[in-house]
């Protein structure tokens, strides 16, 4: 039996703004997105003028979270390497991959290196037949460049994308907070937002050397992000992303020592704010995702100093997101194409598009719905956000998994 979502108004691929139609949904995949009418046979719903958008495939979060990802709009979510147990093996992959099913689709990344301590490549071909999409240097960065050479042949050879957090150890080790007024203010110790730059100049040059797929998880600094925009301009295989924290707030958010706002990266200054906003219109940012981390008051009530970095981001992920398009900053089309069809081509599936043959994701938004962040009334493990008390709106008022309604 068919389903026929009537009266929407549809984030379709290749156009900025939503268009009026129907979509008609056969078992688990996408029948058609077009102007399909009433006369079709089937199960027919009203949307009643509704957005329908493709299902949020979340790129990079810590912890499957699924009261946190159905709140969210979130479909699929790629799960970081940073486990407990470290995802180094085929065994973990395949356990991980079943967790949340049938209502979301969990695609664990496998550890670039055993025990994600940058010293030995890890059993990354068994990982993949084990289903592994991605590969990932997890919260660290490889130090090794040696090892980071043959890490990045090796993906080459199997076709995988790295994912891979930017920040040289070196520059960074024992740093809380970015350089600036605010760290030196607080007394915290910081650490140049150059350790991005140094970090991403690197890995672009082995990148060039191989020809392999890397993705710079979260881009935070105009440095970098003119990096990766001039390895783009080289037609390199280089993608990057960022989260909504590092596009709205810059370091002054934790003053009064804020744990909360205690992030990896750590929040930078207002300039490299609005070189991030920048970015994502000139196309150079491919990806928004969440950086889901939920964190308990045992790793958040702390000094700064001594807290854990990390924020749950999958609950407001679209409703923040949905900033850049009410400011004028970039339109619909362009929001989900960050949001779920970059995700869903970096990881190789055919998810994150309303288009036919693809499998059935998506979303029913209510765009001006408004509604307050609040900590206490989080749907996730743990309610550790910066934008706590924060008036938002944009709300997912259905999710379907396959087509299914969940």
């Amino acid at each position: 039996m068919k389903k026929i979502f009537t009266n929407a108004r549809l984030v379709l691929p290749n156009e900025e703004q939503p268009q009026d139609g129907s979509l008609i949904v056969e078992g688990d995949r996408f029948a058609s997105a077009d102007d399909a009418t009433d006369a079709e046979p089937g199960e027919t719903i009203d949307c009643k003028g509704r957005l329908l958008a493709p299902g949020i495939v979340d790129l990079g979060v810590f912890a499957i979270d699924k009261p946190a990802f159905r709140f969210g709009g979130v479909t699929r979510a790629a799960l970081m390497p940073d486990q407990a147990p470290i995802l180094d093996l085929p065994a973990m992959i395949k356990h991980n991959a079943v967790e949340g099913k049938p209502d979301l689709w969990s695609h664990p990344i496998a550890a670039a290196t055993k025990g994600l301590e940058g010293k030995q490549l890890a059993e990354i071909g068994l990982m993949q037949r084990s289903g592994a999409k991605a590969v990932a240097t997890g919260r660290q960065w490889i130090a090794d460049s040696g090892i980071m050479l043959r890490l990045l042949q090796y993906c080459k050879s199997l076709d995988l994308p790295l994912i891979v957090h930017s920040e040289d150890a070196g520059l960074t080790a024992g740093a809380v907070a970015t350089n600036g007024e605010t760290a030196t203010r607080l007394g915290l110790a910081s650490a140049t937002a150059a350790a991005e730059a140094v970090s991403i100049a690197r890995d672009i040059a082995l990148v060039r050397e191989t020809g392999a797929h890397v993705h710079f998880r979260q881009v935070t600094t105009a440095d970098g992000l003119s990096l990766i925009r001039a390895a783009k301009s080289e037609q390199l295989p280089v993608t990057c992303g960022i989260t909504p924290a590092h596009l709205l707030l810059s370091d002054i958010a934790i003053s009064d020592f804020r744990t909360f706002a205690r992030l990896s990266p750590p929040l930078r200054s207002e300039e490299n704010r609005l070189a991030c906003v920048e970015a994502v219109k000139d196309g150079t940012i491919d990806v928004i995702s969440s950086g889901h981390d939920p964190r308990g008051p045992e790793d958040k009530r702390l000094p700064f100093a001594e807290a854990a970095p990390g924020m749950a981001g999958a609950e407001t992920l679209l409703a923040l997101s949905f900033t850049l398009v009410r400011d004028e900053l970039i339109s619909i089309g362009r929001l989900f194409e960050l949001l779920s069809g970059n995700p869903a081509k970096i990881l190789g599936v055919e998810a994150g598009l309303l288009q036919a043959g693809y499998e059935a994701d998506f979303i029913q938004i209510d765009e001006d719905a408004p509604w307050q962040v609040d900590t206490r009334k989080m749907a996730a493990a743990a309610g550790n956000t910066p934008f706590d008390g924060l008036p938002v709106q944009g709300r997912v008022t259905a999710i379907y998994k396959g087509g299914r309604a969940y």
